[in-house]
């Protein structure tokens, strides 16, 4: 019934941070996802995790529990959200170069990210007609949705972003730049590679889009369309409710 707290969560998470043992974390994870019944998948690199999970929300918070007990992952956070079914078919825990592929050099939020901007201080800073708004997603993740005034690069996969800046941002490095993204991971990189270019004025969402429609009322919001996610829920919109049902949970 609408309005009824689900018993499914789904958990997204990542936190950049040097990690030259990645390869080591792979079978404690896959296995105690596993144990817990948990779906989904969680990249390991040697800069750090990336991860979108789902199963019973009591299971999943073990599993996040103990995802946190290790010192690379503690201080990790999290973006929760409900779902009517697991929205994902398998379990998978991989290894991979990057959590997230931008495919240059010198971009290591390790070492240097822009500014982090609570949901809460974003309408103020993206209505500022000086301040350039930058949508780091793909163009038809943008389709879906996207924040007022927001420029799409027009980008296929993440790793056409550098090009994007190298076109279009090259002139003026002094202006103030504010990017999104879904869960945070893709614009909190996109500002290391952005500083590691000279630009001296950038600022990213914390928590991305995920935080915010969690964390804003709809009067308030400042967000149009719904969010595309990548797993069987398509789309969320106000609340974090699958972009579906969002009519029956108007008031979350």
């Amino acid at each position: 019934m609408a309005g009824e707290p689900m018993s499914l969560r789904v958990s997204t998470f990542y936190k950049f941070v040097n990690l030259p043992d990645f390869r080591s974390y792979r079978e404690p994870l896959q296995h105690l996802c596993a144990r817990h019944g948990i779906r989904g998948t969680i990249l390991l690199a040697p800069e750090g995790i990336n991860g979108s999970i789902a199963g019973e929300a009591a299971a999943l918070a073990q599993v996040m529990a103990t995802i946190r007990s290790y010192d690379a992952f503690s201080g990790l956070e999290s973006k929760e959200s409900p779902a009517e079914k697991l929205p994902f078919a398998r379990l998978k825990v991989r290894l991979k170069k990057e959590i997230v592929t931008l495919g240059v050099r010198g971009a290591d939020p390790a070492l240097g990210a822009g500014t982090y901007v609570a949901p809460e201080d974003w309408n103020a800073l993206i209505s500022d007609p000086h301040v350039l708004v930058i949508d780091t997603r793909n163009s038809f993740e943008v389709a879906a949705g996207t924040f007022q005034n927001a420029i799409d690069p027009g980008t296929a996969r993440f790793g056409e972003f550098p090009a994007f800046v190298q076109e279009r941002l090259s002139g003026d490095k002094t202006r103030k730049i504010a990017m999104f993204c879904t869960g945070g991971i893709r614009c909190e990189k996109a500002t290391s590679y952005l500083l590691s270019e000279g630009f001296e004025q950038v600022y990213h969402l914390k928590g991305g889009i995920l935080k915010y429609l969690e964390t804003i009322p709809s009067d308030k919001s400042l967000w149009r369309g719904s969010c595309f996610v990548f797993d069987a829920r398509v789309s969320l919109g106000p609340g974090l409710w699958s972009a579906q049902d969002t009519a029956d949970h108007t008031e979350v």
